[in-house]
């Protein structure tokens, strides 16, 4: 038997027998949502998902080529943040504006390495050499863990600042109505700050599953957190709130009609920031690890990739492609095995015996030419159908009583939570399909029952998606492989929506900023330095580079994340982190200029309170007095 055609016969023999054996119909159930999405309604019928569900996982570039890369990573696209926040009551007597966390949608805050009331500021010190050895490999930091942990600094006024207190606890910080939450992949734990110097823990969350997202809005925490699946099990612990255990029930699970390989349950909580108790919760079934969170002020949506059927296409493919390589009576066979009723695995593994079985009754000769010729046909047969072979599953939550609201698919995958976008009832999203030699890379528009109506397609040609930036009426895509194509698309019409224009630059953008109505700010790399783009779109067939800078600096972490960015509106300066400096840069006039650069190593954020910008460093802390840009205090972390 041919072992490059075949699996290993033991495991596939295995795994076709159980599933043949348990393997049953899903029938409708009395927990129906809409038609795409339902409750199991016992654990029998759990357990036969999940079996179902293992024949869409195998390796889709099956018999001997590689399965499609995953992307790489990427930092995000940023929001248009507010001009000016509402003042918590904490903020400090004369505070009369203040930054907050940049963020994707105004109002919905997300977890930050750093907070600020107005009056004091934050830090979670991040683990510098886990945290900084991927950004900049030429510097080795070497920091004692004494330093590490969340700094409560009294920062206004500037001449007063100082460390309050310290709390021994790390992760992305929350804040609201004097309760500091600190958040980590398997612990979410509440403080009361309202006494800064002596801050107590009033709440703990010890999670037995993974924490993927949060967000903060109206006041209440949304977690979503995902449970792999291990075993045969039909109760999956949530986690210890208060010490107080949390289950979750597979018969409280939702999941699509059409089975999908299912590896993980995927949990979304609502949690009251006061008592750490979870108000309401929703759970559905996916794939582990490969989840992008998106959250509007009418809904969360959570992603998973949606494996096909290697059966069903395998099948299609030799029906399709392989009529005059194989006789008759193989088809035959192949029709036969199509029509049970058993197991995606099972078919999958006739399929391949019959293959095998005809295969052996040729000469050595024509036997190696059949297996080049199938080899070959089958990869040119993935490339033509790569958006039927790479999928997204999309699930839309309500984000008042998180019912499900409605379930869909699209062709690709996700770069990061930017590459959604709600707006006007319609969800807008980007994806990049297939290898990286081959891959294409859309825009797909989706009505309020996540079904598709309107496209723009093959957009950057054996490129990826870089960065992505829904505004209003218009989308903003940027691709990379050796130019950067800066993409203008008019999504006016959701059905209908057009590229409308094209500009291609040398090295890439990353991160991409809305600064006003015609201009876009772009972040990225040339070669191996930082580069700042500003991009005229006024003319959306003939978006320009209007100017730019290059600095001497090898990665920013705005290049990582888009927290790390900062605008201040009023002084129409921004703010990027480097490893040797952070840097201020003015953008009036259409015009880049370097205002000041403040030496720190390795700067990771910044806020501004009044008129005075701090930034933040694994160093310590200086503000700048945007007035004069003169460094007027400073405080050190050793």
């Amino acid at each position: 038997m041919n072992g490059k055609i075949v699996a290993p016969l033991v495991a596939i023999l295995f795994a076709s027998l159980f599933a043949m054996c348990t393997h049953a119909e899903i029938k409708e159930t009395d927990y129906k949502v809409n038609k795409n999405i339902t409750k199991f309604s016992s654990k029998e019928e759990f357990f036969r998902y999940l079996v179902i569900g293992e024949g869409y996982g195998e390796p889709i570039y099956g018999i001997r080529a590689a399965e499609i890369a995953p992307p790489e990573e990427s930092p995000p696209s940023g929001p248009l943040p507010p001009k000016m926040p509402v003042l918590e009551e904490s903020a400090e007597k004369g505070v009369y504006r203040y930054s907050t966390t940049n963020v994707q949608v105004a109002g919905i805050d997300e977890p930050d390495i750093v907070k600020t009331d107005g009056s004091k500021i934050y830090y979670s010190m991040p683990f510098p050499t886990a945290f900084l050895w991927r950004r900049m490999p030429e510097e080795i930091i070497r920091t004692d863990k004494a330093i590490e942990g969340i700094y409560i600094i009294k920062a206004y006024p500037p001449e007063n600042i100082s460390i309050l207190s310290k709390i021994k606890d790390g992760g992305s910080l929350l804040f609201v109505n004097n309760t500091l939450i600190v958040i980590s992949h398997r612990k979410i734990v509440g403080y009361n700050v309202s006494n800064a110097e002596n801050s107590n823990k009033i709440w703990s969350i010890e999670l037995d599953s993974r924490l993927v997202a949060a967000r903060l809005y109206r006041g209440k925490v949304y977690a979503v957190l995902s449970s792999w699946i291990s075993s045969k099990k039909c109760v999956f612990p949530l986690a210890y709130v208060n010490g107080r255990k949390v289950e979750l029930r597979c018969t409280e699970v939702y999941h699509p009609a059409e089975p999908i390989r299912t590896t993980a349950i995927y949990t979304v909580a609502i949690i009251d920031p006061k008592s750490g108790e979870f108000e309401k919760k929703v759970s559905f079934v996916g794939e582990y690890g490969s989840s992008v969170v998106y959250m509007s002020k009418n809904a969360i949506y959570i992603t998973y990739q949606k494996r096909v059927s290697t059966a069903s296409l395998y099948y299609e493919f030799l029906k399709e492609e392989c009529r005059d390589l194989l006789e008759p009576k193989v088809f035959k066979e192949l029709d036969r095995i199509s029509s049970y009723n058993i197991s995606a695995f099972s078919k999958m593994y006739e399929y391949r015996r019959i293959l095998d079985e005809y295969l052996w009754t040729l000469s050595n000769d024509e036997r190696i030419r059949v297996e080049n010729e199938i080899n070959n046909r089958w990869m040119k047969f993935l490339d033509k159908n790569m958006r039927k072979i790479e999928r997204t599953g999309i699930v839309k939550i309500d984000v008042d009583n998180l019912s499900i609201e409605a379930v869909g698919e699209i062709p690709g995958r996700l770069l990061n939570q930017f590459s959604l976008d709600e707006y006007r009832g319609y969800l807008r999203v980007a994806t990049t399909v297939g290898r990286w030699d081959k891959s294409l890379n859309d825009v797909y528009i989706l009505d309020k029952s996540l079904n598709i109506v309107g496209s723009v397609k093959d957009l950057g040609k054996g490129e990826r998606i870089y960065a992505v930036r829904f505004i209003g009426d218009r989308g903003y895509v940027v691709t990379f492989r050796e130019t950067d194509p800066f993409y203008v698309i008019d999504l006016s019409n959701p059905t209908e929506p057009k590229l409308k224009g094209e500009l291609k630059l040398p090295g890439y953008s990353s991160y991409l900023h809305r600064i006003d109505e015609h201009l876009i700010l772009g972040i990225g790399k040339v070669g191996a330095n930082v580069k700042i783009s500003l991009f005229d779109v006024s003319d959306a067939e003939k978006p320009k580079e209007v100017d730019k800078y290059i600095l001497k600096e090898t990665w920013s972490d705005v290049l990582n994340t888009h927290h790390a960015f900062l605008i201040d509106r009023e002084n129409e300066v921004f703010f990027l982190p480097c490893s040797k400096a952070g840097y201020i840069f003015s953008y009036k006039n259409g015009k880049i200029e370097l205002v000041k650069a403040v030496e720190a190593k390795n700067t990771v954020r910044a806020v501004y309170i009044n008129e005075y910008i701090y930034i933040i460093s694994l160093e310590g802390i200086k503000a700048v007095d945007e007035r004069s840009w003169e460094v007027v205090s400073k405080l050190s972390f050793s």
